[in-house]
């Protein structure tokens, strides 16, 4: 009877619930157990429920006098959330955004509650192949949504809403100057969200990762469903989960590997789920497939002896391959520091919490490598933990044409940067080999199916580069300069130290990226010079209210695309400053201290229709010297490397995208200066059937 009557219920909701599993947005790799998070929204309706989070943190003050409340919040499954500004497409409203999280944290604060936010610091290797999926899945949604701008010369609707590129590693830093508490993992997040929250006594989980329903911790509240206003939201409860499927809170895990999980593939189950659905009772027509297989799942669970010996035995009956632990793995990966499971034996049973013993770090130094670990968990660093204790990083997608033949991959634009970072943070061997780091990045032409492997390459400084003990611990004035010196190699600016240095430090972390960029890619224009210069002089000016209120008449997609290389270039800015021992202030290579999307494409506009530089500077005379000194500068720094920035004004002339990429390995050379590695292997692994697939985009 209880299943009947949640029948109509899930029936009434099912069409919503495809529409909003399928909204086109950027998602870490995995979210939980598939289709679970629907399932108790629309089947299971007395397991949402609606809570007061002001009430429940004067309960746990009540109950818990010497502890006070505190939230913590997995904020990868927030980030789109906050999100709201209008403008999207443009490289993001970073000023707007950062007015939004200290709003949120604001209303958080006035109900004295204490917030603590995780991010994801590593994409474990279980889980490459679905990250893989979802890259090129947000591939075929980049490339859709710059066919909508080209067409229409605007913004699309939020239907197919993509995050800003960055967002997420921005969103950590901005938190973290706001005051906030911020962790950046070393594995995956939801395992160490859930034993914070139960080792610290959370109030609870905010966020929106039906993993949380399966991990017994403090209480789970969705981030989807928060009225900030009220502080209300709902609030999903395991045990009336556990009562409607007949199974008890320590079924919980083994219920989610018989779904399929990060370590037990779905494609390994449809037997086992043919099996379950045949044999259930509760099995009805008006269910979709995914709803009749949790249920039936469910009673499988529910007719067994709760033994080691049943979960034997399911290994026995699932055609796991050769490795027939899967099953005790995926159990064993919920259970929190402290717990056991009556599915496996005490002695199986393991901390998850990661063994840096264990690792097979690149670097040796056992003091270098300890505060590289301790930056990365505080966000006081980006991106380096990972090359030296795996010899990796990644880089997800970014709002790029993949039409556009002029402008190389943001990934391959750096890669010359990234490869003296990558000297600077590993000792070469002999004969002054380095160890190829993996990269893991997002650019047209890349299948994903393997890494590129990197080849370290030392950047030219004066004396040779520096130790990391040198360049992290090493103090006084000469170490001072030695850093920043260091840091101006990785983009082949060190002769220019001494004017660089006498800018305000986000002017100069911007002039940096900008000549970088001026170097690397010849067809940016004198107009597109102009317009980033523009940018960073008019930003200064400006409140968020301003900037909120700019208003455009259209959509240019080649801005678009400029504006997300500009914000990739940040990251690097980012980690080359944290490979040097923090010459720059991290604060000082934000994007809301020198970008703002809608400004830029204004900016942009206006210099590719012949504006003049008075009109350019919104008539602001003290900005004119300004101007011209940053503008003769980087042409300076061009010149000497041979590049000559050349007037290239588009007018409104409108690219259509239908030229299709040329892709032969002769490319990106006529993007290359002449100080650019022969390592720069950007084509490796292309096939034709991702031209053919790239093609098809176009029709």
């Amino acid at each position: 009877m209880r299943l009947k009557a949640i029948c109509s219920q899930y029936f009434v909701n099912s069409l919503s619930f495809l529409f909003e599993y399928n909204c086109c947005e950027f998602r870490r790799s995995a979210m939980g157990v598939r289709g679970l998070q629907g399932f108790v929204a629309r089947v299971c309706p007395d397991a949402c429920q609606t809570v007061d989070l002001r009430e429940m943190a004067e309960k746990h003050r009540i109950d818990h006098p010497d502890s006070p409340p505190v939230i913590v919040v997995d904020a990868m499954s927030c980030v789109r959330h906050w999100y709201t500004p209008e403008s999207w497409v443009c490289g993001g409203q970073w000023q707007e955004y950062l007015v939004i999280l200290q709003d949120f944290i604001n209303a958080f604060m006035a109900a004295g509650i204490k917030l603590v936010f995780y991010f994801d610091g590593v994409v474990e290797e279980k889980k490459r192949d679905e990250w893989i999926k979802r890259r090129m899945k947000n591939t075929e949604e980049i490339a859709r949504l710059f066919r909508f701008i080209k067409t229409h010369r605007k913004q699309p609707g939020r239907e197919m809403f993509v995050l800003p590129s960055a967002l997420p590693t921005f969103t950590r830093y901005a938190l973290k100057s706001l005051g906030q508490k911020t962790v950046c993992t070393l594995q995956e997040a939801d395992f160490e969200v859930a034993a914070y929250g139960l080792q610290h006594n959370c109030v609870g989980i905010l966020g929106q990762d039906s993993d949380y329903l399966i991990y017994n911790t403090c209480p789970y509240f969705s981030i989807e469903n928060l009225r900030l206003d009220r502080l209300v939201t709902v609030m999903y409860s395991r045990e009336v989960l556990c009562r409607v499927l007949g199974i008890s809170l320590t079924d919980l895990p083994l219920f989610a590997c018989l779904l399929g999980n990060d370590i037990v593939p779905e494609s390994v189950l449809e037997g086992f789920w043919h099996r379950c659905l045949t044999t259930s009772p509760h099995r009805n027509n008006s269910y979709n497939r995914r709803t009749n297989i949790l249920l039936s799942v469910a009673n499988y669970i529910s007719k067994i002896p709760c033994s080691y010996s049943s979960l034997k035995h399911l290994e026995e009956i699932i055609p796991l391959g050769s490795d027939k632990t899967l099953l005790c793995r995926g159990v064993n990966s919920y259970l929190l520091p402290g717990q056991q499971s009556p599915w496996i034996p005490p002695n199986v049973t393991h901390c998850q919490v990661l063994s840096l013993q264990q690792q097979s770090a690149l670097c040796q130094d056992k003091e270098i490598f300890q505060l590289a670990k301790e930056q990365h968990i505080k966000s006081e660093n980006f991106s380096i933990f990972n090359v030296l204790s795996h010899g990796g990083t990644e880089c997800s997608n970014s709002l790029e044409d993949d039409c556009d033949t002029e402008i190389p991959g943001q990934a391959l634009i750096y890669r010359p940067a990234r490869q003296h970072i990558y000297a600077i943070l590993l000792e070469s061997g002999k004969g002054g080999t380095y160890p190829l780091v993996k990269e893991w990045f997002v650019y047209f032409g890349n299948p994903l199916r393997k890494p590129d492997l990197i080849q370290p390459v030392q950047p030219s400084v004066k004396g040779g580069t520096p130790n990391l003990k040198t360049l992290w611990l090493a103090k006084g004035p000469d170490v001072e300069k030695q850093r920043y010196s260091t840091f101006l190699a990785c983009f082949h600016l060190q002769d220019e130290m001494e004017e660089l240095q006498a800018l305000e430090a986000p002017v100069a972390g911007f002039c940096c990226l900008l000549a970088y960029l001026m170097m690397q890619v010849s067809s940016l224009s004198l107009e597109d010079l102009n317009a980033f210069l523009a940018l960073i002089l008019c930003l200064k000016g400006k409140s968020a209210a301003q900037l909120t209120g700019l208003q455009l008449a259209e959509v240019d997609s080649r801005a678009v695309h400029l504006g997300a290389v500009l914000i990739r270039g940040l990251t690097t800015l980012l980690m080359a400053n944290s490979a040097c021992g923090h010459p720059f202030r991290m604060d000082d290579l934000m994007p809301w201290a020198v970008f703002d999307g809608k400004l830029f494409q204004e900016k942009y506009q206006k210099s590719h229709r012949g504006c003049s530089v008075e009109e350019l500077l919104e008539g602001n005379e003290s900005l004119y010297t300004p101007f011209q000194n940053l503008k003769s500068l980087i042409c300076k720094v061009c010149m000497a490397k041979k590049r000559t920035i050349q007037s290239r004004p588009r007018g409104n002339r409108l690219n259509t995208g239908r030229e299709q990429r040329d892709f032969n390995p002769r490319f990106q050379q006529s993007h290359r200066s002449r100080f650019v590695s022969p390592y720069h292997n950007q084509m490796r692994g292309f096939t034709q059937r991702h031209l053919q697939f790239q093609e098809s985009l176009l029709l």
